[in-house]
């Protein structure tokens, strides 16, 4: 055997090991995001974005009921098929996962914002229940459904001292403060039985 034919033998056997190395490497990097990684996504970026105040408790509340209902969908899926979902469902949930994906960042991105730095006493409580929220939302501990159901009790609040400040000057009175800590320590009594039931996301 020739020098430049023991040349190719070595490169060729060379190759043959890199391969697997090479092949090993890129497989992961390209694999798409599971059903369940996209879910656990959507709700980083929720919480996020009721921490940064870029989500009113509104628009938080119509995000989590979209990713709700898609769970519950997903889960009628898996009990025709034992459990399991063929491709047209991930291909079903994925295109519904995209526009709940462009519609958390349509909300994010618009005018409306929540207060993350307010300066009166009910203000400083809606901060933190929204705060708690977003914990909850982000460990797991709240549900889609869960979170839903909170921010609309939030948004509830939120609504009603808007219109007692319109409807005041820009102020409330100390009956409508009280009034509004009543319904803050049930909404704050509901996240908390909520974050610590068996419900998990």
């Amino acid at each position: 055997m020739t020098l430049r034919n023991k040349g190719f033998m070595l490169t060729a056997v060379m190759a043959g090991f890199m391969l697997p190395a090479v092949a090993q490497t890129t497989t992961p990097a390209t694999a798409p995001a599971t059903i369940n990684q996209r879910k656990e996504n959507q709700q980083d970026r929720i919480a996020n974005g009721i921490q940064s105040g870029e989500l009113t408790a509104g628009e938080t509340k119509n995000l989590e009921k979209k990713e709700s209902d898609l769970n519950h969908e997903e889960h009628d899926m898996r009990k025709l098929d034992n459990g399991h979902l063929t491709a047209a469902d991930r291909a079903t949930l994925n295109q519904q996962q995209n526009k709940l994906s462009k519609n958390i960042y349509n909300q994010k991105h618009d005018a409306q914002v929540q207060n993350v730095n307010p300066k009166s006493e009910v203000g400083q409580r809606q901060r933190n229940q929204q705060e708690r929220i977003a914990q909850g939302v982000k460990s797991g501990q709240l549900t889609a459904g869960e979170t839903a159901h909170l921010e609309g009790r939030e948004a509830g609040i939120n609504q009603e001292v808007h219109n007692e400040r319109a409807a005041n000057g820009g102020k409330l009175t100390a009956a409508e403060r009280r009034q509004v800590n009543r319904q803050e320590n049930r909404t704050s009594n509901a996240i908390y039985r909520k974050k610590h039931n068996a419900r998990v996301q």
